[in-house]
Parts: C-alpha cells; sequence; structure tokens
C-alpha cells in the first residue's frame, strides 16, 4: 500500500505545517501567516517585502518560534520513542516509562529543585534529569541482564520495579520540599514548553535525531521482532546488539525530551497505535509518520495549553492526557470489538 502510506505522510506534513503556523500566530499578539512566514524568511537571510513591525519579529523569533520547535523535537521524539519500544518488546502497553528513562529524568530534575541545584547555573535542571534518566535506564538494563543476553519480560519487569523505587525517592525528596520547591516540582513533572530558548533547542535536537535515526535505521530488524525474538535471531538479526542500541539511543532522545519540557504523558502511547491504524505496522512507515503526528499533536496541545485559560496557562500534560485518555478509551473498546474479547 505504497499510495496511502504516501499519502499519510503528505497528509501529515500539511497537519505540521498548519500546525506551526496557527503556533507562531495565535496569542496575545496575533501574527497573520503570511508575516509569520516573512519574519522566519528574513532571518534565515531571505528579505521579502516589507519587513515586519519590531514587536511582532521579537515575539516570534524570540519567544514563539523556539517553543514550537521544541514542541516539534519533543512530540516526535517521544512518539517514535513509543513506536519502536513498542515494536521491540512485542507489547502495546509499551513506552518511554518502560525503560525506566522517564522516572529517572524525573528523580533528577526533583533532587535539582528540592537541593536547590537548579538555580546553580543555566540548564542545571535539564542537565540533572537528562543525566539521571539515562543513568536509569542503564540500570535497568544491566540487572536485566543474565549470562550474557536480556529477556523482554524481565527488562519489563525491571523497569516497573526500578519505576517504583524511583517513585518512593521522589515522594521523599518532595516530602522534605518547602512549599515554592513542591510547586516548582508539580509544575515541571506536568510538562511545559514556557522554558524552550535557542540554546536549549540546540542541545536537545541531536539526542532526539540521534533516537530517531537509530528506529529508523533498525525499521526491519523492528518488524522481524514482532515475529518473536528466536524468529528475528533465526532471519539474521543480532537481538542483543540490537536492543541495546535501540534501548541506549532510545534512552539519550526522551531523556532529552524530558529534561527540556517536563513529563509529557500519552504521546509515546497513543500516537503510534493511532499511524498503525492509517499505515500498518511497518515501521519503515510507522517511524517517520509518529515523529509527524507527534510534532503536530505536541505542538496543537501546547497551543491550547497557553490559550484556553488565558492569561493562566494549563500544563502541557494535562491537555495531552485530556485528548490521550479517551482516545486510548476508545482504541481499548474497538480492539475489544474486533476481536470479540481479549481471551
Amino acid at each position: 500500500m505504497p499510495g496511502r502510506r504516501l499519502t499519510v505522510i503528505s497528509g501529515l506534513l500539511g497537519l505540521l505545517a498548519v500546525a506551526l503556523l496557527l503556533a507562531v500566530g495565535i496569542g496575545a499578539v496575533r501574527i497573520p501567516p503570511l508575516e509569520a512566514i516573512g519574519i522566519i524568511l528574513r532571518h534565515l537571510g531571505i528579505h521579502l517585502g516589507a519587513p515586519a513591525p519590531l514587536q511582532d519579529d521579537a515575539i516570534l523569533w524570540s519567544i514563539r518560534l523556539p517553543r514550537v520547535l521544541l514542541g516539534v523535537l519533543v512530540g516526535g521524539g517521544l512518539a517514535v520513542s513509543g513506536a519502536a519500544l513498542q515494536g521491540l518488546f512485542r507489547n502495546p502497553l509499551a513506552d518511554p516509562t518502560v525503560i525506566g528513562v522517564a522516572s529517572g529524568a524525573s528523580v533528577g530534575a526533583v533532587a535539582a529543585i528540592v537541593l536547590g541545584i537548579a538555580g546553580a547555573f543555566y540548564g542545571s535542571l535539564q542537565l540533572c534529569a537528562f543525566a539521571c534518566g539515562v543513568a536509569t535506564t542503564l540500570v535497568v538494563y544491566a540487572l536485566s541482564r543474565y549470562e550474557g543476553r536480556t529477556e523482554t519480560v524481565t527488562l519489563i519487569l525491571t523497569g516497573i520495579a526500578v519505576t517504583a523505587i524511583t517513585a518512593a525517592a521522589i515522594g521523599f525528596m518532595i516530602a522534605r520540599a518547602n512549599d515554592q520547591q513542591i510547586r516548582d516540582v508539580v509544575f515541571w513533572s506536568l510538562g511545559s514548553l514556557g522554558g524552550a530558548t535557542w540554546p536549549l533547542i540546540a542541545v536537545t535536537t541531536p539526542f532526539v535525531a540521534v533516537g530517531a535515526l537509530a528506529a529508523l535505521w533498525h525499521a526491519r530488524d523492528l518488524d522481524l521482532f514482532t515475529l518473536g525474538e528466536r524468529e528475528a535471531r533465526h532471519l539474521g538479526v543480532n537481538t542483543e546488539r540490537t536492543r541495546l542500541v535501540l534501548i541506549v539511543a532510545l534512552a539519550l532522545a526522551v531523556g532529552a525530551s524530558v529534561a527540556a519540557a517536563g513529563v509529557v504523558a500519552f504521546v509515546g502511547l497513543v500516537v503510534p497505535h493511532l499511524i498503525r491504524l492509517l499505515t500498518g505496522p511497518s515501521h519503515r512507515t510507522l517511524i517517520p509518520a509518529s515523529f509527524l503526528a507527534g510534532a503536530a499533536l505536541l505542538v496543537l496541545a501546547d497551543l491550547g495549553a497557553r490559550t484556553l485559560v488565558v492569561p493562566s496557562e494549563l500544563p502541557l500534560g494535562v491537555v495531552t492526557s485530556l485528548i490521550g485518555g479517551p482516545f486510548f478509551l476508545w482504541l481499548i473498546w474497538r480492539t475489544r470489538k474486533a476481536h470479540g474479547g481479549w481471551g
């Protein structure tokens, strides 16, 4: 079905383009689409027409565009990670929390806030979250190995156990935090793109790119993993090496995403399921389509987060949960009806 896949990819590109124009144009100061495009082109060295007002230029280039691009990176990175992990583990409920990276990053961020490290230097909170997220993933992987190999079930169960331990650590630190620190922890744990800057985008981009490219490079291997680990090994896949490469690469992508925007729920779980309904299970299409869909979803969710309750701003995780929760319930109902139950 190459034609259908091309149609889906083209449609998602169009959706993302529309989402970007809406997100950079809508706010307290309205910026028309043509003016927004002109501002972006002017900063890229292409001068077309009269320059935009300085206020519009500053708002779009310094505030809205970094926020939108960070949404593209975080949404795309989480969606690709969810799609790859669901294929790797052959588990439709797998998402970035399975390997412990999200919970580990949360421990790092909460520790940075409670211990006062968050204000030590620019990016200190993000650095602590990223380092703890990747370290937690490596710990989960190391604890799951036995006699030189790693079983998928053991890896998932170890991730659940480590996540429970990190939740206890977070609870302990919150119990010792003051009121302002608790508010900071709650705001960060619900997700936000409000801290987006050009330096943060520059730091986040390489890690998300590593995860997305690794998943795309191993797309055929992921297709074979869905047949079963033993079958994939018989068909020439080095299952242990592929699993290690993907887990480390995806941990880098998710760790950078969580460090930049906090914990954003449901994107890595729901988006791959939606794309499979449109394109089928082939990861060569699923990976890029999931990136585009996740990016568009998070950009639009952030647009809603900052415009629905003006002058306040909703946490980004609240909006994604309001979208993802009902959709996932519908998906469960549809699957149960199609298969006549789960038995």
